[in-house]
């Protein structure tokens, strides 16, 4: 151990003397003189500096600048830091906000940055926020039809027709995926054919989608259509059909809530299959006669929900062939007034709005009456004829609003019923039926019996002349002779032709 020097201070000679050692009870002051000459050193040295330092922290003399002040640059930087990325977060979680309630978003679009900030040994790193991606433009039916090139079109049927030669069902399903291609960018919301259907006319959806189309583009398709055989076109309408009747379970059921409805395909594409299947009906008409039996006898094509699809195909087939527009509206239509489940306002109105297309079309009672035989069988038969005399004239009490458009509408029709050549076997058979069921009528207290009058009366003028007689009950006749009294005129003449 190093031994420091020990200064013992000298008691002052005198009284302060003896004083001070009274006072310090004889003890004696020990300092070390080497720690004393440090610290005024230290203290020389702090009074020194603290006048060379500025108020910016820097020395007066040029020294070596402060300590403190690299320390506080890099708070001042932190705190900066900090602040950006504040701002940055906020600016993220807006635009993250914004997406979220976005209810379009492109399928292909990446998930956005959330523009999270990580902090991280005291440095603040930043996530790239990507600026969300501009909508498509949508994309209407009239505007994918218009880009439908009718060269191009030809091209794909030549080489599909060469490509599956002996496979028609297979053309035409590729026939209906070249439009699937060209309608791919409308969706449902640009065609919604369900809503259309509910709430138009027949008139107005009689048309559409094929108004779209150009006259070069339907041509070109209908030609080639032309070529193909009734068994492929009829297996195409039925696969068109069940496509369509397909979507229309499938928006109902998401209508209704049903989460088996959102497995279903959309619709995006249901505009291609309409204009498909409206090309085949007005090309060949007769392929929907064919399809009859199967549309009564199988329940899924029947319905209120589906009979605006039906009275479509029917307006189609129209356009084509007026006279299988009448036969199909006759046999499998009209017979919907006559149904307790299936006769309401609304099928009433869908049935009556269709038969009064048909008779709006130019010189249609003349094309009707000259082709009231088509192929041996009647346009309007007996039994359809039955069902439009009880609509148009039902007892006074069981009038409705839909009754004075029968009856504005029955004079052509009956006109057809009664129309051919006197004497033919087609004529026969339907008028032996015709008479049969209005004298039965005539017997029934709540019908109008100057119309069952009027009806034999023109079943008789039609056989006039001829070698033709009826076979009746007699009962039920002699029913008609008594409450026909009031028309003797008339009664003579009927009876003078049987």
């Amino acid at each position: 151990m190093d031994e420091r020097p020990v200064t013992l201070e000298p008691l002052v000679n005198g009284e302060d003397d003896v004083t001070n050692a009274h006072s310090n009870h004889g003890w004696q002051k020990v300092t070390y003189a080497k720690r004393n000459r440090k610290q005024q050193s230290k203290n020389s040295d702090s009074v020194g500096n603290s006048e060379k330092v500025r108020a910016n922290g820097t020395l007066a003399t040029g020294d070596k600048p402060n300590v403190f002040r690299s320390l506080e640059q890099q708070a001042e930087e932190r705190r900066r830091r900090v602040l950006e990325a504040q701002m940055v977060a906020a600016a993220a979680a807006d635009d993250l906000q914004v997406r979220s309630k976005s209810k379009h978003r492109s399928d292909d679009e990446d998930d956005d940055s959330d523009g999270e900030v990580a902090a991280e040994n005291g440095q603040v790193q930043e996530k790239k926020v990507k600026k969300p991606k501009v909508k498509k433009p949508k994309v209407t039916v009239a505007d994918a039809a218009s880009k439908i090139d009718a060269a191009d079109l030809a091209a794909f049927l030549v080489d599909v027709s060469a490509s599956y030669e002996s496979k028609e069902g297979i053309q035409l399903m590729r026939f209906a995926d070249y439009f699937g291609r060209a309608f791919s960018a409308v969706n449902s919301s640009q065609f919604p054919w369900m809503k259309m259907f509910r709430e138009s006319t027949v008139a107005k959806i009689a048309d559409v989608p094929l108004c779209h189309i150009s006259d070069v583009v339907y041509k070109t398709s209908v030609d080639w259509i032309n070529q193909r055989t009734s068994e492929a076109l009829g297996s195409f309408v039925l696969w068109s059909l069940d496509g369509i009747l397909s979507d229309l379970a499938s928006q109902q059921a998401v209508t209704k809530g049903s989460k088996k409805g959102l497995q279903h395909a959309s619709s995006k594409s249901q505009a291609a299959i309409f204009v498909a299947l409206a090309m085949v009906l007005r090309r060949k008409p007769d392929v929907l006669i064919n399809l009859l039996p199967t549309l009564r006898e199988n329940s899924k094509y029947q319905g209120q929900d589906k009979l605006s699809v039906i009275v479509w195909m029917v307006a189609q087939a129209c356009q084509g062939d007026l006279a299988v527009g009448l036969y199909l509206w006759a046999h499998n239509i009209l017979p919907i007034v006559n149904g307790k489940s299936t006769c309401n306002p609304q099928s009433r109105d869908l049935v009556l709005q269709l038969v009064e297309r048909i008779l709006s079309a130019p010189k249609a009672r003349t094309i009707l009456v000259n082709g009231a035989i088509r192929k041996g069988e009647r346009l309007v038969p007996p039994s359809a004829f039955e069902i439009l005399m009880r609509a148009t004239f039902p007892a006074s009490s069981a009038r409705i609003k839909a009754t004075e458009r029968f009856e504005a509408v029955y004079p052509t029709l009956k006109e057809v019923a009664l129309a051919g050549p006197a004497g033919s076997k087609a004529m026969k058979q339907a008028s032996q039926q015709t008479l049969t069921f209005t004298i039965k009528a005539a017997g029934e207290s709540n019908f109008n019996l100057e119309l069952t009058d009027s009806i034999l009366y023109s079943l008789f003028l039609k056989q006039l002349g001829g070698n033709f007689s009826f076979t009746v009950d007699l009962e039920k006749f002699c029913c008609f002779l008594q409450v026909s009294q009031n028309y003797p005129m008339k009664q003579v003449a009927f009876l003078s032709g049987v």
